[in-house]
């Protein structure tokens, strides 16, 4: 799995625009404190890699972003405007986008029809639209089912399009959640470990159709991911979380080898 020539031009081309900022970020579930303050800055363009071990904070972090578990403390901005204490629904609208660890498709329906539920924030619907089906909402869908088109391509999703997603292979069901994301048009993409339980062809397909969706649609990526070939395979830099805390952060190879990063992996008396 080779990172795309030219990858890391085009995050500096990006003038370093701050894309998502996290500050003093803290969040407790009664008397557990999951994160204790860590800031992060993830630039326009950039494949951001958050990684550490399981308990480590990685996806409340991402829960904060997307307004599933808003912080009690701190701040969450997308491109300076401020967005902790919106609604889930409202952050989506405002450009994020995600996917979840365990596969979150909607059961019995066609994979077309999971991805055509990524367009739910840009659809207006109305009873006037509906009574004028033919001449105002015929048009919007029209519109809506060529922008899913397009990601299916991008994705080659075209040979099972039209299966229910209960049949498909886990692969393939991923692929059909980071399609439903790509379909909302977001300007964040969050990827809670896209890679979980694949198989290792089926991790480098994954990993090809991230790098095409960044490329192609110029999107700003997060991605929470275990696998640290993917990780310094695609990811421009990373954080390292521990307990809640931010420990290290920087170009992948050299992070993930931080002695704090290999203690808090296999436990500090086993790395001294």
């Amino acid at each position: 799995m080779q990172q795309k020539e030219g990858g890391v031009a085009t995050t500096a081309e990006a003038a370093r625009r701050v894309a998502l900022r996290c500050e003093n970020v803290n969040r407790w579930f009664g008397g557990l404190h999951a994160l204790k303050g860590p800031d992060l800055a993830i630039f326009q363009g950039e494949i951001f890699g958050l990684v550490g071990p399981n308990g480590s904070g990685k996806t409340t972090l991402v829960n904060t972003v997307t307004g599933f578990y808003p912080p009690q403390k701190g701040r969450v901005l997308l491109f300076d405007e401020q967005i902790n204490g919106l609604p889930p629904y409202r952050i989506a609208q405002k450009g994020v986008a995600r996917t979840f660890q365990n596969v979150a498709l909607f059961r019995g329906l066609t994979v077309l029809d999971n991805i055509l539920v990524g367009r739910h924030i840009h659809m207006r619907p109305s009873a006037l639209a509906t009574l004028g089906y033919w001449w105002w909402a015929k048009k919007e869908e029209v519109a809506h089912r060529a922008k899913v088109e397009d990601v299916i391509d991008l994705l080659q999703l075209e040979d099972v399009r039209d299966e229910p997603v209960d049949v498909i292979p886990l692969g393939l069901q991923k692929r059909v959640e980071l399609a439903r994301a790509l379909a909302a048009e977001p300007r964040l993409l969050v990827l809670d470990e896209p890679m979980a339980g694949m198989n290792q062809e089926e991790k480098e397909y994954m990993v090809r159709f991230i790098l095409d969706a960044h490329e192609d649609l110029g999107l700003t990526i997060l991605m929470i991911e275990h696998h640290m070939d993917v990780v310094t395979s695609i990811c421009h830099r990373v954080a390292v979380f521990n307990d809640g805390v931010k420990i290290a952060e920087g170009a992948p190879r050299e992070t993930i080898n931080d002695p704090a990063v290999v203690a808090a992996y296999i436990g500090a008396s086993d790395a001294a």
